[in-house]
């Protein structure tokens, strides 16, 4: 244990009384110490200061000189006498030289002991302060921090502690504090400033991923947030920019996370240079409204017949063609013109080169020529008007061109830069011409791809086959695709097993602009979905799944959820008769067009919501969905399976397979309008003039009254009118001709009326009797 210096001691040290040390430390220190006062660190210096300065001498020259001077020889001692022995127990003088005071220490003599009558001899001893005899250290060990609290000697068996003799260590070694959070976060700020941190973001990140980035808590960058003006919890995900806001405050430096992602890892999206580019086909759409002869045109230039393969004369899905011309090969896109298909147009103008359009001399220009013209322009292909049907005798060529200039499209017969060519796809007229202007656009456009690189292109239309699975026709726009390749269409990923051209003629290698029929997919891939061959198959597939997440995240957000604001629409919606329709069709393209059809029906009293559309046959878990979802089967160009029409039997599923579109609308158009709520009008039936009122007790007011016009029937409704006012509407309880009830009394006669609830009828008031009728528009 650490000894104390007291004041009593230091005074002993240096030959001085207590009452001398206790004033020089009153001086200077409140309050007064006392003699067994313990001292303190700086209260032994300042009593060294003190005690220095009064002491103190110019030089030492003259001291230290008079260590060279003969010391003194000893006095022999001699007995001393029995009278006093008592002096030989006490201590022995020191003898101190002249000179400057200095720090002293005493010994004491050994005691001899004897026998009792031998004389006690006394050693005198004395300490030259010249010379550096004195221990002078014995004051500067409170500077030293030699004792070792913990060390221990051993003693025989038992152990027992070290003690420690130096008085001027007066506490314990500090023990270090446990750092406090106000600490540990100045310390980091103060890291910070001195090295700057840097750390990479991504184009979002959420604020507590931030904050533990840059070593900060959540709460103080929420803090920098609200001083930004942004209001956000710290599961919030905040953009790139409003992070490098953040982080500046912080002293941190931010720099931008390069994220790699799959699509980036497989699908080659890099430009071609201009010396790997070689000359493609064109790839031409042909547009126009319904039965304009679109596909007459195309038919004529194949020479084939795919109109009468067509349900009603029209083009129920897109098809590709090839063909040649002039020893050069043109690939055609077939649209069809109802208006059910208008996101099949849009898809065909944005992956052609070229657009005909053919508008009927006949006929001129309809609302899908129309829509034709403007997804061309926003396709910003060429456009090539195409003026059919020109063996008609009724065709007036004249009156197209006047009309197409009223939408922007000036021919060159009257200066504009819109070729027109009038054909007839009857007789062929003009249709040579044709194709050599198609071939001349394409020649301005200068069309070129790389044919030497991972095959891209779109998905024209994709069906599911029986026998073969899913299949889809692509269109390849650069590169080239090869038998075998690993292939990603949207959601649907594979490997291409077999690949054949529109004639069905199996093919190894497709380049830019040509069609073609490829099967291996694992479904059914949707019309217009990029097609892009990869090289691993395991990265491709779980791109794949990453897409049906995000497609089925979609559909969930399109749910609303109830907030205060919609709480209202909401409830409008559940008062609401929903319609439940499932779509099946040949070609996902057709259960697209079906789709939003039937949701353009939808008014403010009926909704159609389309639960399901696939392509295919109907098949028994078709059925069973529909009749847990409480709706209808409708199927384009399918038909159902004999399991699914007894399952449809059994649970009494209303099932409507149809080959035109035209009789799907309609049909779910009427059922709709058998789903909405009747309307009401109101039917007068006559009226009567009270003459006379009785009160009958148990029975209440009766009205004796004329029949001034019409009728009255027995449970009409009666309206009372006094002064042209209308003062109650009520139910006829009783309509009786002097004692007998009557079903109904005819103008000119009289009655007794009661009514249910009002009893405050007046002689001269009019009651009207009528009834509610429902009816349907």
């Amino acid at each position: 244990m650490i000894q104390k210096i007291k004041v009593s001691e230091i005074a002993k040290d240096f030959d001085l009384g207590n009452k001398e040390i206790i004033d020089l430390l009153a001086e200077h220190i409140q309050p007064a110490k006392k003699a067994a006062s313990n001292l303190a660190d700086n209260e032994l210096n300042l009593i060294f200061e003190c005690l220095t300065q009064t002491y103190s001498v110019e030089n030492f020259d003259a001291y230290f000189a008079t260590a060279a001077e003969p010391k003194p020889k000893k006095e022999k001692t001699t007995e001393q006498p029995k009278s006093k022995e008592k002096e030989a127990k006490k201590e022995a003088p020191i003898t101190i030289e002249p000179g400057m005071p200095g720090m002293v220490q005493q010994k004491k003599p050994e005691k001899k002991h004897s026998e009792p009558k031998a004389p006690v001899v006394r050693e005198r001893r004395t300490i030259d302060t010249r010379t550096p005899q004195v221990d002078i250290g014995k004051y500067d060990e409170h500077f030293d921090n030699l004792a070792q609290n913990s060390s221990r000697v051993r003693v025989g068996e038992g152990v027992k502690k070290q003690k420690i003799t130096q008085k001027s260590q007066q506490y314990r070694k500090p023990q270090k504090k446990r750092e406090t959070e106000a600490e540990r976060l100045r310390r980091i700020e103060l890291e910070r400033q001195k090295k700057q941190l840097t750390i990479e973001v991504g184009d979002t990140i959420s604020v507590a991923e931030l904050a533990s980035r840059m070593k900060a808590t959540a709460g103080e960058v929420i803090k920098k947030l609200m001083g930004l003006g942004m209001m956000v919890s710290m599961n919030e995900e905040i953009d790139f920019d409003t992070a490098y806001l953040v982080a500046e405050e912080f002293h941190v430096k931010v720099e931008h996370e390069v994220v790699v992602t799959i699509e980036e890892q497989i699908i080659d999206d890099s430009e071609d240079d201009d010396t790997n580019l070689e000359s493609r086909d064109p790839v031409v759409v042909v547009m126009g409204h319904v039965d304009h002869g679109k596909t007459s045109i195309l038919d004529y230039i194949r020479k084939s017949s795919v109109v009468s393969g067509e349900a009603g004369g029209i083009t129920q899905h897109i098809g590709a063609y090839r063909v040649s011309y002039n020893g050069q090969s043109i690939t055609f896109l077939d649209t069809p013109g109802h208006a059910a298909f208008t996101s099949m147009r849009a898809r065909g103008a944005q992956v052609t080169d070229v657009a005909i359009l053919v508008v009927a001399a006949d006929d001129g220009i309809m609302p899908q020529t129309i829509e034709a013209i403007n997804h061309a322009k926003a396709a910003n292909v060429s456009i090539i008007v195409a003026i059919n049907k020109m063996d008609k005798p009724e065709a007036n060529p004249d009156r197209i061109l006047q009309q197409l200039t009223e939408y922007e499209l000036v021919p060159e017969e009257w200066g504009g830069d819109v070729i027109c060519v009038p054909v007839s796809a009857k007789t062929g007229q003009n249709i040579d011409k044709l194709l050599e202007m198609v071939l001349l656009a394409a020649e301005m456009r200068e069309l070129k791809a790389n044919p030497n690189r991972a095959a891209k292109g779109t998905v024209i239309e994709a069906r599911l086959d029986k026998g073969r699975g899913p299949i889809a026709t692509i269109l390849v726009q650069n590169g080239t695709l090869h038998s075998g390749d690993i292939v990603v269409a949207g959601a649907a990923v594979g490997r291409v097993r077999a690949m054949t051209d529109e004639n069905g003629k199996k093919i190894n290698a497709a380049g830019p602009s040509v069609p073609v029929e490829i099967m291996g997919l694992d479904a059914v891939p949707e019309s217009g979905d990029t097609v892009n061959a990869v090289s691993d198959e395991r990265l491709a597939r779980e791109l794949v799944e990453q897409r049906k997440q995000s497609a089925k995240e979609e559909v969930f957000s399109q749910y609303k959820k109830v907030t205060l604001d919609n709480l209202f629409d909401q409830m409008r919606e559940g008062d609401m008769k929903e319609l439940g329709i499932i779509v099946m069709a040949d070609v996902m393209g057709s259960v697209e067009a079906v789709k939003q059809s039937l949701e353009k029906l939808r008014n403010d009293e009926v909704r159609v919501r389309v639960i399901h559309g696939a392509v295919g046959a109907v098949n028994e878990s078709d059925v069973m969905l529909a009749d847990a979802s409480n709706a209808i089967i409708v199927g384009f160009n399918v038909r159902p399976e004999p399991l699914a029409i007894e399952a449809a039997e059994r649970s009494n599923v209303d099932m409507r397979m149809y080959r035109i579109i035209y009789d799907c609308i309609e049909e779910v158009s009427t059922a709709m309008k058998g789903m909405l709520a009747p309307k009401t009008r109101e039917v007068l039936h006559g009226s009567v003039e009270v003459r006379q009122v009785y009160r009958i007790s148990g029975v209440g007011q009766i009205c004796g009254c004329y029949v001034t016009d019409g009728k009255v029937c027995r449970n009409d409704l009666i309206r009372v009118v006094r002064d042209g006012i209308i003062i109650a509407d009520d139910q006829m309880s009783s309509l009786k001709r002097f004692k007998d009830d009557q079903k109904e009394v005819s103008q000119g006669y009289e009655c007794g009326i009661g009514l249910e609830k009002f009893n405050d009828i007046h002689e001269g008031d009019i009651l009207e009797s009528y009834i509610i009728e429902e009816y349907r528009d």
